[in-house]
């Protein structure tokens, strides 16, 4: 009987100590735990070459070098800025439009100049997500659109998870994007962006943040957008997933769709809903 209540307490210890922590606090301990770099010395090797290979080597990277060089640059702001070819198209031009629907089945670009365009607008959004009835939490964004083709993007996450068996936990993250709208037509836009991301609490690290997303305007009211944004802090990610059906009513609109976030180790899948207006 003895043996069997020192059993009982023993296992009793092993489950405490497994869910000793919360699922924030396992993320927030991969994120902030720093680990060690092996400085592994790779074997010296000393090669020799002839004066003639050196020479047929120079010869070479002084010829095709600068060429390759050129190509390079100009197929890489060919993808990632514009190609010549897309100068001579309307898209390369388009105007912001005031806010989605604004007129006809446009997006958030027109063609054509006119009263429902304009040279600055902002957009600011606020969702509710929960993964169940332990861990939730609320994301609010402010977008900054200008010059056309650049917006910038401010974003605050906090996270809060209930135990009954320890105390609650929470988790905030703040990120500010800088977006380029790569396609720019009047029913869809594409763009990609750079920037940062702080991640509070325990970790209390900044991380270097990139992000892709797109929006398509089936057809009035209604547009699908999807996103993805990944930061880097110390040797784990926060990569960050949404894709949302929009329901825009003049220049409001209610979304919902679903949200996936990936926290180090610990990986949520949530529902989200939420509201936001452009003026």
């Amino acid at each position: 009987m003895k043996n069997i209540f020192l059993l009982l307490i023993f296992s009793l210890l092993v489950c405490n100590s497994g869910i000793g922590q919360s699922t924030l606090e396992k993320a927030e301990k991969s994120l902030s735990k720093k680990k060690e770099k092996n400085n592994s010395r790779g074997d010296s090797r000393s090669y020799t070459y002839s004066d003639s290979s050196d020479s047929e080597n120079n010869f070479i990277a002084d010829t095709f070098g600068v060429l390759f060089l050129d190509i390079f640059l100009a197929a890489t702001y060919g993808i990632i800025i514009e190609t010549p070819f897309e100068q001579e198209y309307t898209g390369s031009q388009a105007s912001l439009t005031k806010y989605p629907y604004h007129s006809g089945a446009k997006g958030n670009f027109s063609y054509e100049h006119g009263d429902d365009t304009t040279i600055f607008k902002t957009t600011i959004a606020d969702r509710y997500i929960v993964e169940n009835g332990k861990i939730y939490g609320n994301q609010l964004m402010a977008e900054f659109w200008f010059a056309k083709r650049i917006s910038l993007k401010a974003n605050y996450l906090q996270l809060w998870e209930d135990n009954i068996h320890f105390e609650n936990n929470s988790l905030a993250m703040y990120q500010g994007l800088a977006k380029y709208h790569r396609i720019r037509t009047e029913r869809f836009n594409a763009w990609w962006g750079l920037g940062a991301t702080y991640v509070d609490g325990e970790v209390d690290e900044t991380g270097f943040t990139y992000g892709l997303g797109a929006e398509l305007f089936l057809v009035k009211p209604i547009s699908i957008e999807a996103d993805f944004m990944q930061t880097f802090i110390n040797n784990e990610t926060v990569n960050q997933f949404s894709t949302l059906m929009n329901y825009h009513i003049k220049r409001y609109k209610v979304s919902g769709g679903y949200e996936h976030l990936k926290l180090g180790i610990e990986d949520f899948s949530m529902f989200s809903i939420g509201v936001g207006v452009s003026f």
